[in-house]
């Protein structure tokens, strides 16, 4: 049997449906980069540590570069997994005397727990990033529309006078709190597991701090059984990206509706719309619509990975296997989503006109004309509640004249006699003298948005500084792996 791994202790080999059955090949795709940066690691302390021969050591290094250059495609897959495939290649090149030495001291355990890490932590860095362009868009638009008036909902039902600016930062402030989120989930993702070989360590003397300092991880996963069994990284990770793209899903559903004839808030730009095959005046907000059916996605994997981790014994079981898959497609279409959301935001068409002739519709300035009444006349305000909603029954702009006839009903007295006036009603009614009065903090009121969105600025700020030294390390370890690599495999 020419399978290096099955040689020893296996007989027969796997047919070809059994194969298929096992085999994680297509989903290592995701891995092939960071199995060989693995191994170039691993390589190099093997060699620091006097496990491996210098000159075994830099014909290795150099199998790997060229395996690296020749791409995935030239692996065998009909191995089980890529890092069987991987290693079977470079003995093939350097000979089972060399290239069989690359993985003392590891299993494929510990091998596939930290590639596994260092792609998701590279995905949750570009995921970081597309956050930030969105909350970005989403804050210059709305320095734009600081008093561009709109009705606000509750139920779908309009509610109160607000801005366009306040709005938009309601969503900001949600993405925002997804990018902690991110961040968060990125500082355990980012935690060394190699060194811990099947679960029990191993009699080489390995130097993990090593492994850990040349592939740029933060700190190790000390306690070698957890660090090759557990994989509540991922099930954290399909959360953070499930809850994204619910915040996602609900910016969608909101340009859905807005675009539609009835609401004609917005219009979106061609290029995330099409048409009717039937019926050729449709301009249909499928990309939108499609961004709420992909939410399922990952949901579908955050739950997947519930119940793929639910009820494993320690240590590592072939089950895990199916875990990454999930988060491939979780983490692809997440970061595709929310680039996607950022290009539909920046190029919509927004209707002022429209918005602010809304923002009254449905009598929506009620609250504040009940607020007006008991600042004005000293009455409760659950008592002004009941004189508004007998006024909001009859469907008509309230005059003076029937606000006093509702008060005499409800109190015995007129309000005009308690001090009310026709202009502090008509002050109440004006949409933005609403809007101004709402200026405490979390406001609507235009000088409290451009507080908002001046802290908001300087938090993005904050947070780009945070993507720059993420990626700084990052790439600073990887640049130096690969000097000490060359350096080694000139011997």
């Amino acid at each position: 049997m020419s399978n290096i791994l099955r040689r020893g202790r296996l007989e027969a080999a796997q047919d070809e449906e059994i194969l298929r059955y096992t085999s994680s090949m297509e989903a290592d795709r995701w891995i092939f980069n960071a199995d060989i940066v693995v191994d170039l690691a691993h390589t190099v302390m093997l060699r620091e540590q006097g496990i491996i021969k210098e000159e075994d050591c830099s014909k290795i290094l150099s199998g790997l570069l060229k395996i690296r250059e020749e791409g995935m495609e030239k692996l065998d897959f009909s191995y089980e997994d890529i890092h069987i495939s991987l290693e079977s290649r470079l003995i093939d090149m350097v000979g089972e005397d060399v290239g069989g030495r690359m993985h003392s001291g590891r299993s494929r355990n510990d091998e596939v727990a930290t590639c596994i890490r260092l792609t998701l932590r590279e995905e949750l860095l570009g995921l970081l990033e597309e956050i930030f362009a969105l909350r970005k868009t989403l804050v210059s638009l709305a320095e734009k529309h600081s008093e561009t008036l709109m009705p606000g909902f509750t139920h779908l039902q309009h509610a109160q006078p607000t801005t366009l600016a306040h709005h938009l930062c309601a969503h900001e402030s949600a993405l925002g709190r997804d990018f902690d989120r991110v961040q968060d989930a990125f500082s355990r993702v980012n935690l060394c597991p190699l060194g811990a070989a099947a679960f029990a360590s191993t009699g080489f003397n390995l130097n993990r701090k090593r492994t850990q300092e040349l592939l740029g991880f933060e700190g190790l996963l000390e306690n070698s059984m957890d660090a090759v069994s557990s994989r509540d990284f991922l099930i954290e990770c399909a959360s953070v990206f499930s809850n994204l793209m619910i915040n996602l899903s609900r910016i969608a559903e909101e340009l859905v509706i807005w675009s539609s004839s009835e609401f004609n808030f917005i219009e979106l730009d061609d290029m995330y719309a099409s048409t009717s095959s039937i019926m050729p005046q449709k301009k249909n907000p499928d990309t939108a619509e499609l961004m709420r059916g992909k939410t399922g996605v990952s949901v579908g994997a955050l739950m997947s990975l519930l119940t793929i981790c639910k009820g494993l014994p320690l240590s590592y079981n072939r089950d895990l296997q199916e875990a990454t898959p999930n988060i491939w497609r979780s983490v692809e279409t997440v970061r595709a989503s929310v680039r996607v959301m950022e290009g539909m935001v920046k190029t919509m068409k927004v209707h002022p006109d429209v918005l602010a002739a809304e923002s009254i519709t449905g009598f929506t300035t009620a609250t504040e004309l009940a607020d007006t009444f008991v600042r004005e006349t000293g009455i409760p305000f659950r008592t002004a509640h009941q004189i508004v909603g007998m006024l909001a029954k009859e469907r008509e702009k309230p005059t003076m004249e029937k606000i006093d006839s509702a008060a005499e009903v409800v109190l015995g007295e007129s309000l005009s006699s308690k001090g009310l006036t026709e202009n502090m009603v008509r002050e109440a009614l004006n949409p933005e003298s609403n809007i101004k009065r709402r200026k405490i903090p979390g406001g609507p009121a235009p000088e409290e948005m451009k507080n908002y969105l001046s802290k908001r600025k300087t938090e993005l700020e904050l947070n780009a500084q945070e993507i720059a030294t993420l990626k700084d390390i990052i790439d600073s370890a990887f640049e130096n792996l690969l000097s000490v690599v060359e350096e080694y495999r000139k011997i």
